[in-house]
């Protein structure tokens, strides 16, 4: 069986919350949190979504904090 993804788990969090608009990776930790997904820190979201960004799967709304739409 494969494992799910760091990506994975983001997005199947975000998508079964039903969330429309972009969010920082501190709210996404505690939506996470709040599902019992354990990720170890809002700085390992921000860089497994930055990565994801690269390849284009996400947008980065670079602002003060960064916000991620997927």
């Amino acid at each position: 069986m494969h494992a799910r993804g760091e990506y994975e788990r983001i997005k199947d969090a975000l998508d079964d919350a039903d969330v429309d608009e972009p969010m920082t990776a501190r709210e996404i930790l505690r939506l996470l949190d709040e599902r019992d997904e354990e990720f170890e820190s809002a700085h390992r979201i921000a860089t497994v979504l930055g990565r994801e960004a690269e390849r284009g799967e996400v947008e980065v709304h670079r602002g003060q904090p960064y916000r991620y739409e997927l």
